[in-house]
């Protein structure tokens, strides 16, 4: 294995892979040919308690490999990239110093990004803009917020799901607090620099990842996901604004509060996961020289691991 790989100055290594790619399993397999330890690259994984939905590595999965970022908030505090960046640079440090390899293993592509280029910080928040826009937004406004906003600001309305209530108050906090649209205080980040990141991706075909989407999903509901979400709707603290909009989740409490059947709803987890998971992919052609490895039903986490440790030990990885 190149020893550069190792060591504070080593670059960042990232494992990435939409979701119900095998990253997990993969990274887990890597290690044992590989020395490290996993740094879940995820917005999710990090509440403790949301277990199920989140596809997290089981008790003995994480004994047997060191896994860090997961269970790091409860599910009522708000969390952001800011936060992810820091304790990330945190466990990176302590890994590197351990002699290991911090693998950074995910499909959150905007965390990839700010651990690639740093963060766009953007206009101070503003409290009262702020939170009159929430107030609309839990009035039920959401759809005719996002029509305001591609009336000032078309370009990052665009770029934003029409349900993403978090960024398009942002986006038009932004417009009413400066005149100014986001898209125009945000530029094209810089590229790392050259040896400083190394990317190995997992690639599906479409329709074999849209299999691997429904079996997981399945699965989620068949392990408990709803049992999961009850529990926490349990708790008189809540979900937080951010997880409740965790995939799985909001559909499962709006099932809990009778919108839909059971049915439709496992049935809508899936349909909203294979969009989601396309969204990923865009992310991740945004980033520069990835490792792609095409996967087929005959690859095992072990023949993957395989794969991956011979791209970290090519000499011009």
């Amino acid at each position: 294995m190149e020893a550069r790989l190792f060591g504070p100055d080593a670059p960042l290594v990232f494992l990435l892979g939409q979701t119900a790619s095998g990253k997990g399993a993969a990274a887990r397999a890597l290690a044992a040919r590989v020395p490290l330890e996993v740094l879940s690259v995820d917005s999710m994984k990090v509440y403790r308690g949301m277990d199920v939905g989140t596809a997290k590595p089981t008790p003995e999965e994480r004994r047997s490999v060191p896994h860090h970022l997961i269970d790091v908030a409860e599910p009522w505090e708000r969390w952001n990239v800011a936060r992810f960046v820091s304790e990330a640079g945190r466990a990176r440090a302590a890994v590197a110093a351990r002699g290991r390899l911090p693998l950074l293993v995910g499909g959150t592509g905007l965390y990839v990004r700010a651990l690639m280029v740093g963060i766009f910080e953007g206009p101070p928040v503003d409290a009262a803009v702020r939170g009159a826009l929430e107030a609309r937004v839990a009035a039920g406004e959401l759809s005719a917020l996002h029509a305001e906003l591609a009336a000032c600001d078309p370009a990052t309305a665009a770029r934003l799901h029409p349900n993403d209530a978090k960024r398009i108050v942002r986006a038009l906090e932004v417009w009413r607090a400066t005149g100014r649209a986001l898209s125009s205080f945000q530029v094209q980040p810089a590229a790392p620099r050259a040896g400083s990141v190394l990317l190995v991706g997992l690639r599906w075909t479409p329709d074999s990842l849209d299999r691997r989407i429904h079996e997981r999903v399945e699965r989620m509901f068949t392990q408990g996901l709803v049992e999961e979400v009850r529990g926490l709707l349990a708790d008189p603290r809540g979900l937080g604004r951010e997880a409740a909009q965790a995939l799985g989740y909001r559909e499962v409490v709006e099932h809990l509060h009778g919108v839909r059947p059971l049915p439709e709803t496992v049935a809508l987890v899936a349909q909203r996961t294979r969009r989601f998971a396309r969204r990923q992919m865009t992310w991740f052609r945004s980033f520069p020289d990835v490792h792609w490895l095409d996967l087929s039903s005959g690859d095992t986490a072990a023949s993957v691991a395989a794969r991956i440790e011979a791209v970290l030990a090519a000499p011009n990885s």
